[in-house]
């Protein structure tokens, strides 16, 4: 779950934050065990605490994996919201499902497996919230979908945007860094979106819909 913070300050938050329940701590040691990319407590609840402050009741995920930081979604919007929930592998689907039973909160969310820029797509209704995190090529793309689709004063909130420092890097010629470098400049350039890169663990872009 490391990132671009220095080592002593990631463990510094990470002592202050307060015990995760039962479901989240066993995800977060599967991910640490089968090295599944996951956002992450100290992210987990940046997350929670954005859409508690719009009062956000319908979140995309895009790239969900085994639904961590979907529970932490679904926990935001409550009993009357709805997170819709994307990923490829139907096995990390399978696990997710049962992981969100577990959790309490699987009647909030709704499965997708498939492409996660296919199934934002198809959809016609506007989210308070659009959660990025598929492949970092794809970054560029989620942006021009993602922005019709969100309400006025929502959120578009993207991952790994300063990738492990690499973006700070000229001579990286990645395709993904490539990628997330020309995401980045479209974010700040959009005139529709006011944006702010947190830089937490891999870097958290926050913007909001004017």
């Amino acid at each position: 779950m490391g990132g671009i913070t220095a080592d002593a300050v990631e463990d510094y938050l990470y002592s202050m934050l307060p015990p995760r329940d039962e479901v989240l701590a066993e995800m977060e040691a599967e991910a640490a065990k089968r090295d599944i990319a996951i956002v992450g407590p100290v992210v987990g609840r940046v997350l929670q605490q954005l859409a508690l402050m719009i009062g956000a009741k319908t979140v995309f995920e895009m790239g969900s994996a085994i639904g961590y930081s979907t529970i932490w979604w679904a926990r935001a919007v409550g009993a009357s919201g709805r997170v819709f929930y994307t990923d490829g592998d139907r096995k990390n689907a399978a696990q997710a499902e049962k992981y969100f039973k577990r959790a309490g909160v699987s009647d909030r969310i709704k499965i997708g497996v498939g492409d996660a820029l296919e199934l934002l797509s198809e959809q016609k209704q506007e989210f308070d919230i659009i959660f990025n995190d598929v492949d970092k090529e794809d970054y560029p793309r989620v942006l021009r979908l993602a922005v019709p689709r969100l309400r006025k004063g929502g959120l578009f909130v993207t991952d790994n945007v300063l990738w492990s420092g690499k973006v700070a890097d000229p001579k990286n010629k990645e395709a993904s860094t490539k990628a997330i470098l020309e995401f980045n400049r479209l974010l700040y350039g959009s005139a529709d979106l006011f944006t702010t890169i947190l830089p937490v663990r891999d870097g958290v872009a926050v913007a909001i819909k004017k």
